[in-house]
C-alpha cells in the first residue's frame, strides 16, 4: 500500500516564532516560606476586591510535570476570559513560555507534553469576545492546534484540530485529529482524548446505522516539516512504545472502511481489517504488541448493527495471530447473547485470549408493532416490587441500555466464557486477568434503597472456566482482590477479612492486632465503620492499613502487625493520604520508600513524609509547616513539584528540594496572580478550640479579614458544613457560586472576618447537634476579640442550609443569615425522591447526613424536633432562602413552603429563586448576580450600608427586567458600597 501523501500547506499556517514569548528569569527561585502575597504596594493600599476582580482572578489547572523533571507546564485562566498555557523549567532561573489559547471551555485547554518533555502541544481557541459573536450567530466554534519544540522554541499551528496526542515514549510523531465539515457549535474538544460524543466513545450506532465520523488525522513527524494527511479517521491509537498507529477508516457509502496500521519507524501501512463495516474501539495491550477493536456491519434494513471483536497479536512478526469472536466468528457466543458495542474489547494480559462484552440480543420489533409519539401514553408505573424506583430507572436508562456482561474468548479453547450474569451482574478483572471479583446487589437492592446501606454477595470467577466461588454473602464494604489473584479483603463484624481462593478460607486480618480499625471518629448511624484500606503488597504478602493515625502492614496470616509510622496515634499526626508514584504500579513495593501527606490533627501542620517499611518512622521531608502541599513526582526522575497553600498564600507551584528537612531552596514555577493583583487579602487564619455543649472538643478555623488589627473586632460571616477545621492553611480562590466557600477570600478582603466550625452528630439529633456545636464555636470565635458578637452572619447550602435553617430558629446569636437549598422538614423530605440520581432520600436520612435511627414513623419525635419548620414561629433572623424550581437533589417544596410558612407569620424572608437551575447555580450569570446580592446583603445587615431596593422592598415583576439591568451595571463596575 502506499504512503499517505504529505500534508498540503492549506491546512498548516507553518513556522513562527512570533507569537511565543520567551521569559529566562520570569521567576527567580525564592524560598517557599516567602509569602506569596508580599508586594511593594503596601497592604493597606490595596483595594477590596470588587466582582470585576473576581472575573479577572486566574486559577491553574492541568499541570503536569515531564517525566524528567525538567519541564513543568499548566493553563493558567480567569474565571471569566482568555487563558495562556505556561510551560517552564523548573531549575532557577529557568526559560518560560507563554502561549495566548483564547478561551478554553471549562473542561479543556490543558497542554499535553510529550513524554520525553522535549515537545508540548495544546489546543487554541477563539478568543472570549469572538466565542460570544459565533455562538449569537449559531456558527462552530473550533480549535486549532500548536505544537512547541521546547528546546529551540520552535512551533508550527494546524487548522481545525479536536483532538491531540503524542506517540510513545520518547515520540517521534504526534497525530491530531480534525473537525469535519460540519463541526458543531461550541467545538473543541480534550487535547489528549476524545472530545465528548467523538469517535471511540461508542457513539450512537441504533436506528438508522452508525453515522459517519471519518475526518482527516494528521501525523506530523516531530523535527522535522513532515506531515501526512490520512483521510476518513474516525478513531486512533498509539501502541505504548510510539512504534505504531493504529487508526479507523470511516467514509461515506463505508467505502474503503477498515483498521490500518502504520509502522512509524519506516512508514509502511497494513491493513488489519477492511470491509463495508464500521470500527470502533481500538485497544492496545498495555505491554505487548497487540491490538483488539470492535467491527460493525449494519442489517439490510440500516435498523440495527451487530458486532464482532477483533484481536491481532504479534503485529510485526512474521506469524501475526488474528482472533474473531462474534458475528461472522466461528465460535458460537452464549445462547441469547451478542457482542456489546459499549464495552472497549482488549487482549487479556497473558495475551491468550480477549476480554469481550456481552448484551442480551433484543429481538427486532416489526415496524407495524412500533409505537409512535401519538400512541404511546406517558405513563410511569410504579410498582412496590421494583428493587429500584422507576424515577432511578429513568435516570438510569441510558445506562441500563449499554450495560454489557463481562466475558473472555480463549482462540485455544474456541470457548466464550461469560463471566458476570443476572446473578453476579457487575464485576472487574483482576489478578493478571486470572479472576474476576464481582458483586451480587440483586437480593439487597430495595432495602438498600430505604436504609441507605450498601450489602451485596462477593465472588470471584475463575477468568477462564467461569467456575464462580462465593466469598462472602450480606457484605457491607466493597472487596479487593491482591494483585497476585490470591486473596480477596473485606469488612466484616469490625475486622478486615482475608479470603484465599485457592483453599476457599477466611483469615481475620485483625483480630489480633493491637489496635482497632474501626474508625470510632465516624458520627454517622452506621455500624463499626472500617478505616482506610492502602492496599496490598506487590508481593502479595501484606496488606497496608490505616487507624485514622498510623499505617500498618498486617500479614495476610493474620500474625504480623508492624506500625510503619510508629507515632501517629501518640502524636495525633494523621498519616492519611498516600502519595502514589507511579501510575501503573500492581501493587505497593514495600522494597522501596512509600510517600504519604500527613497532618497534625490538633495544630493542622502538614508535610510530605517519606517512609521506609525496612525500618519503621516517618521523615518529614518537608518539615511541618503551616501550610498545605499537594505534590506530584518526576516519572523517571527524583524531582518534586508541589503547590503550596495557606488562607493568605495562592496555591502557586514549586519545585521541592528537601534540604535539612526544610523548603529554603525551592524554585518557583508560577505565580498566578502577582501581588493578588492588588487586592488586599486575608490576614491569615488561625484555630478556635471549643466544648460543645454535649462535652466534645472541638475546633473551627477564622480567617481573618485583610489588615487586620489585633484588638479591633469585624463583621463576622460563619459557614457551616460539618468537619471543616482541617482547612485551616486552605486559599479561598475567589469565584461566582452558590456555595458560601467560594466567597470566603472576598469577604475577606472586603474586611469580613469568616469562621468555619466544626459541627459532630449525635443520632437522631442531626440539628440540635448543630446547635450544640456552632452556638459555643461562635461564642469561643467572639472571645478571640476579632468577631463583633453584635454583627455575625451565618450561611450554609444543601445540608449546611438546613443546619443554617434549623439554626435560626433556635438561637438569635446570628443578626442574618443564608440557607441554600434547605431541608425544612425532614419528614416530607424523607420519602421524596433525590430526582439527580432517582433514589429514594430515605438512606440518606438514615446511615448518611440525617443520622436517624430508622424511619419517621418509629422516630416522629425526633424528626419534628430537628425540623425547622415545626420552629417556623421561633425565628427572628433576617433570613435569604436560595432554593431553584430544577432542584434535584433538595425538592424546591422544601424551600417554598419554608419560606410560605416564614412569610405568613411575618417574618423577615426573602427566596431568590434562579429559574432552570438544579441544586447549585451552573450558569454564569447566574452565579454571578447571586454573588452580588449576597455581598449587598451582608454589607447592608453587618456593616449598616443602605440596603438596596431589592433587598428592601423586593422588586415587581414588571420591573425586574429594568432592575437586572442595574445589576448588571454593578457587576461590571468597580466597587461594591462597603
Amino acid at each position: 500500500m502506499h504512503l499517505p501523501r504529505p500534508h498540503s500547506a492549506a491546512l498548516t499556517l507553518g513556522l513562527t516564532l512570533a507569537a511565543i514569548a520567551v521569559v529566562p528569569v520570569a521567576l527567580e527561585a525564592q524560598s517557599a516560606t516567602q509569602s506569596a502575597t508580599q508586594s511593594a504596594t503596601p497592604s493597606a493600599a490595596r483595594r477590596a476586591m470588587t466582582p470585576a476582580d473576581i472575573s479577572a482572578w486566574k486559577s491553574i489547572r492541568g499541570a503536569t510535570l515531564s517525566s524528567d523533571g525538567a519541564w513543568f507546564a499548566h493553563l493558567l485562566a480567569p474565571n471569566e476570559g482568555d487563558a495562556e498555557v505556561v510551560v517552564r523549567q523548573t531549575t532557577a532561573g529557568g526559560k518560560v513560555l507563554r502561549f495566548p489559547i483564547g478561551e478554553p471551555p471549562a473542561n479543556g485547554g490543558a497542554p499535553v507534553m510529550a513524554a520525553d518533555g522535549r515537545w508540548v502541544a495544546m489546543l487554541v481557541y477563539p478568543k472570549a469576545a469572538e466565542q460570544k459573536k459565533l455562538r449569537q450567530q449559531r456558527r462552530p466554534i473550533v480549535s486549532r492546534a500548536l505544537v512547541v519544540n521546547l528546546a529551540t522554541g520552535e512551533q508550527r499551528e494546524f487548522d481545525r484540530i479536536r483532538r491531540i496526542a503524542f506517540g510513545g515514549e520518547a515520540p517521534k510523531y504526534i497525530a491530531m485529529q480534525a473537525f469535519g465539515p460540519d463541526a458543531p457549535a461550541g467545538g473543541g474538544g480534550a487535547a489528549g482524548g476524545p472530545a465528548p460524543g467523538a469517535p471511540g466513545m461508542g457513539g450512537n450506532l441504533m436506528g438508522g446505522g452508525p453515522r459517519v465520523d471519518g475526518t482527516d488525522l494528521l501525523l506530523h513527524e516531530l523535527g522535522t516539516s513532515a506531515v501526512f494527511n490520512i483521510g476518513n479517521v474516525s478513531d486512533f491509537a498509539f501502541d505504548e512504545a510510539g512504534h505504531q498507529l493504529a487508526y479507523a477508516i470511516e467514509a461515506r457509502e463505508q467505502v474503503g472502511n477498515g483498521v490500518q496500521l502504520r509502522e512509524l519507524t519506516t512508514g509502511v501501512v497494513k491493513s488489519l481489517d477492511a470491509g463495508k463495516a464500521f470500527y470502533r474501539r481500538l485497544a492496545w495491550s498495555d505491554t505487548l504488541n497487540a491490538l483488539a477493536f470492535l467491527k460493525g456491519v449494519a442489517d439490510s434494513a440500516n435498523t440495527d448493527t451487530t458486532w464482532t471483536a477483533i484481536g491481532v497479536s504479534r503485529i510485526g512478526t512474521p506469524a501475526p495471530q488474528r482472533v474473531v469472536v462474534g458475528a461472522g466468528g466461528t465460535v458460537a457466543l452464549p445462547n441469547g447473547m451478542e457482542i456489546s458495542p459499549d464495552r472497549t474489547p482488549r487482549w487479556m494480559d497473558a495475551l491468550d485470549g480477549l476480554v469481550i462484552g456481552l448484551r442480551v440480543a433484543a429481538p427486532p420489533v416489526p415496524k407495524s408493532e412500533q409505537l409512535d409519539d401519538d400512541d404511546r401514553p406517558t405513563l410511569i408505573l410504579w410498582h412496590h416490587k421494583d428493587p429500584r424506583l422507576q424515577s432511578m430507572q429513568l435516570v438510569q436508562e441510558q445506562a441500563d441500555r449499554g450495560f454489557s456482561f463481562v466475558a473472555t474468548y480463549l482462540p485455544a479453547s474456541q470457548k466464550v466464557v461469560q463471566l458476570t450474569d443476572d446473578v453476579v451482574r457487575t464485576g472487574s478483572l483482576g489478578g493478571r486477568d486470572a479472576w474476576l471479583l464481582g458483586t451480587d446487589s440483586s437480593p439487597y437492592e430495595r432495602q438498600s434503597s430505604v436504609d441507605g446501606i450498601q450489602r451485596r454477595d462477593i465472588y470471584v470467577v475463575n477468568a477462564r472456566t467461569g467456575e464462580k466461588t462465593l466469598v462472602k454473602q450480606d457484605a457491607r464494604s466493597m472487596p479487593q482482590l491482591s494483585p497476585d489473584g490470591r486473596t480477596v479483603t473485606y469488612w466484616d463484624d469490625g475486622h478486615w477479612q482475608a479470603f484465599d481462593i485457592a483453599t476457599k478460607g477466611t483469615t481475620n486480618l485483625t483480630k489480633g492486632a493491637p489496635v482497632s480499625f474501626i474508625d470510632t471518629e465516624d458520627d454517622h448511624n452506621v455500624d463499626r465503620p472500617a478505616t482506610q484500606f492502602l492496599g496490598f503488597s506487590k508481593d502479595g504478602k501484606f496488606v497496608l492499613l490505616q487507624d485514622n493515625y498510623d499505617v500498618w502492614r498486617v500479614s495476610l496470616t493474620g500474625t504480623q502487625f508492624t506500625n510503619l509510622t510508629v507515632d501517629g496515634k501518640a502524636k495525633r499526626i494523621r498519616y492519611a493520604r498516600r502519595i502514589v508514584t507511579d501510575a501503573r504500579e500492581r501493587g505497593i513495593d514495600l522494597t522501596k520508600p512509600l510517600y504519604m501527606a500527613a497532618l497534625q490533627a490538633r495544630t493542622k501542620k502538614e508535610a510530605i513524609v517519606r517512609i521506609d517499611p525496612a525500618r519503621a518512622g516517618a521523615v518529614a521531608l518537608t518539615g511541618w509547616r503551616e501550610a498545605r502541599h499537594l505534590p506530584m513526582k518526576a516519572k523517571s526522575a527524583d524531582v518534586w513539584v508541589a503547590s503550596i497553600q495557606t488562607a493568605s498564600r495562592f496555591p502557586d507551584y514549586w519545585r521541592i528540594s528537601y534540604g535539612a528537612g526544610a523548603l529554603a531552596d525551592s524554585v518557583r514555577l508560577t505565580d498566578a496572580n502577582p501581588g493578588m493583583n492588588g487586592v488586599a487579602w486575608s490576614s491569615g487564619s488561625r484555630l478556635v478550640d471549643y466544648v460543645t455543649e454535649k462535652g466534645d472538643s472541638l475546633q473551627g478555623v477564622l480567617v481573618l479579614p485583610a489588615n487586620y488589627e489585633p484588638g479591633k473586632s469585624y463583621p463576622t460571616l460563619t459557614f457551616i458544613y460539618e468537619l471543616q477545621s482541617d482547612n485551616l492553611h486552605t486559599f479561598w480562590a475567589p469565584n461566582f457560586s452558590s456555595s458560601p466557600n467560594a466567597l470566603i477570600g472576598v469577604h475577606a478582603s472586603r474586611g469580613y472576618a469568616v469562621f468555619l466550625p466544626d459541627i459532630v452528630y449525635k443520632i437522631n439529633d442531626p440539628g440540635m447537634s448543630a446547635v450544640w456545636s456552632v452556638v459555643p464555636a461562635v461564642k469561643a470565635a467572639i472571645r478571640t476579640g476579632v468577631v463583633d458578637s453584635t454583627n455575625v452572619g451565618l450561611h450554609g447550602h444543601s445540608w449546611g442550609g438546613y443546619q443554617t435553617s434549623f439554626l435560626v430558629t433556635q438561637t438569635n446569636i446570628f443578626k442574618s443569615a443564608v440557607a441554600g437549598a434547605p431541608l425544612t422538614d425532614m419528614i416530607s423530605m424523607y420519602s421524596s425522591v433525590y430526582w439527580n440520581t432517582g433514589s429514594a432520600n430515605q438512606g440518606i436520612f438514615q446511615s448518611s447526613q440525617g443520622r436517624f435511627k430508622g424511619n419517621f414513623l418509629d422516630h416522629r419525635e425526633a424528626y419534628e424536633r430537628n425540623s425547622p419548620n415545626r420552629f417556623a414561629d421561633k425565628v427572628k433572623t433576617p433570613l435569604i432562602i436560595l432554593h431553584d424550581d430544577k432542584d434535584g437533589a433538595v425538592d424546591f417544596n422544601q424551600g417554598i413552603t419554608y419560606y410560605n410558612t416564614l412569610r405568613q407569620l411575618g417574618k423577615d424572608v426573602i427566596l431568590l429563586e434562579y429559574v432552570g437551575e438544579n441544586h447549585g447555580l451552573a450558569q454564569l450569570k447566574n452565579r454571578r448576580d447571586y454573588s452580588l446580592r449576597l455581598m449587598e446583603y451582608w454589607d447592608s445587615y453587618l456593616k449598616g450600608q443602605p440596603a438596596p431596593e431589592w433587598l428592601r422592598n423586593g422588586i415587581p415583576r414588571l420591573k425586574m427586567e429594568e432592575h437586572l439591568r442595574e445589576m448588571k451595571k454593578k457587576a461590571a463596575g468597580k466597587k461594591i458600597a462597603m
